[in-house]
């Protein structure tokens, strides 16, 4: 899995802590409360009461939050900001928030040892977090999630699903069912990347069924993306296709909105049709090319049974010869062979129409033909068919 699939997935799960946060910040102007937090100096802290570091440190972190959609370095300074406060009081949810998102900042600077640090923090945390059960879980699951994506990224698939199964657990206790859905597609990815096909079926029909259960047609057409680049990858692009434009279906709705995804379905669509293209293309020119060697064999065939028709007509004309030539009859012998073949030149047959019905070569017709023009020592045909019939051969 790339870093920047990897962090796409982090920001689809975390959709607890994260999201209502931002929600309620996006409508803020970030550089009037860049300059409200400004004022705050180190003395000014120092002297702040409780209550005005509640809003300082929820003020930072909305600072953090907002230029976390673009990996601003501002992001890990007010998120280090944030974390000054919280970790000298012991505020552990807000400690994790800080946490996880300087762990983000680093994770997509590619400085993957840093955001595990970071992030191993946040999890430590969590398990300090003193809240409703509801909270913490929720908190945690988020959590989960972004650390177990990394372990991924990393390459540490074992560590990476078992932080993934602690995640799908909370989920299924408050049934979570959009979030799971989340979960279990990018463990498809991930056992699609690992080649192990029957791991990743598993997980998008479980990414689909959730889903469905959820009503979120956004995940079921991912889910459905997913299976699709499954069955590409195992060459059954027929079905691929039939996935990719199920999901096309909801994405060419919504393009404004998932352009990002849409492409990647459009560009796995594209790689299946084309394989798909380069299969038929070679199943045409094997057919042809197995039609030309059917062809190919029948005319070799054809050929070779004539040779040897041949061959057996030139021994038997042979073998005549030779006894013609150890008789002493005064009067031309003739084989039952001539004879056929003067009876049919009698009845005005051409030579390769006797050919065709003694099922003779004609150059053995035409041998014949000539042999018995010497015997009864005339110069065509017709003088050779009076001549028969005047001694009565006929």
């Amino acid at each position: 899995m790339s870093v920047k699939k990897g962090f796409i997935i982090i920001c689809l799960l975390a959709c607890g802590l994260r999201a209502q946060a931002y929600n309620d910040h996006r409508g803020h102007n970030l550089d009037s409360l860049e300059r409200e937090v400004a004022k705050w100096t180190p003395d000014a802290i120092e002297k702040a009461s409780e209550e005005e570091l509640v809003k300082l440190n929820a003020a930072y972190r909305e600072l953090m939050l907002g230029y976390s959609n673009i990996i601003s370095p501002k992001c890990e300074f007010y998120a280090r900001k944030a974390l000054s406060i919280s970790q000298t009081r012991g505020w552990e949810y807000e400690n994790l928030d800080a946490l996880r998102h300087i762990g983000q900042c680093f994770w997509a600077s590619e400085e993957l040892d840093s955001a595990a640090y970071y992030y191993n923090q946040a999890l430590e945390a969590a398990e300090r977090l003193v809240a409703d059960p509801k909270t913490v879980d929720d908190a945690r699951s988020v959590l989960y999630g972004t650390v177990g994506n990394l372990y991924n990224t990393m390459g540490n698939i074992p560590e990476a699903m078992r932080l993934y199964a602690k995640a799908g657990e909370i989920f299924d206790k408050y049934g979570w069912n959009s979030s799971n859905a989340v979960l279990y597609y990018n463990i498809g990815e991930t056992w699609t990347d690992e080649g192990d096909f029957n791991k990743a079926l598993d997980a998008y029909q479980k990414s689909l069924s959730y889903a469905q259960a959820a009503n979120d047609s956004l995940w079921m057409a991912n889910a459905q993306k997913g299976l699709g680049r499954l069955y590409m990858e195992k060459g059954q692009n027929w079905k691929a296709v039939r996935y990719f434009h199920k999901a096309e279906d909801y994405f060419s709705l919504h393009d404004t909105e998932e352009p990002l995804q849409r492409k990647e379905n459009f560009e796995y669509m594209s790689l299946a049709l084309e394989s798909q293209q380069r299969l038929l293309t070679g199943l045409l020119i094997g057919a042809v090319l197995l039609v030309v060697l059917v062809l190919l064999a029948a005319f070799l065939g054809n050929r070779l049974r004539a040779s040897r028709q041949a061959q057996a007509d030139t021994a038997a004309v042979m073998e005549e010869t030779l006894e013609e030539l150890r008789g002493q009859a005064s009067a031309p012998s003739l084989s039952k062979r001539e004879l056929e073949i003067l009876d049919l030149l009698s009845k005005g047959y051409t030579t390769p129409q006797i050919a065709e019905a003694l099922c003779l070569s004609p150059e053995t017709v035409k041998w014949y033909r000539k042999k018995l023009l010497v015997k009864f020592d005339v110069a065509n045909t017709a003088e050779l068919v009076a001549a028969t019939q005047k001694e009565g051969r006929l």
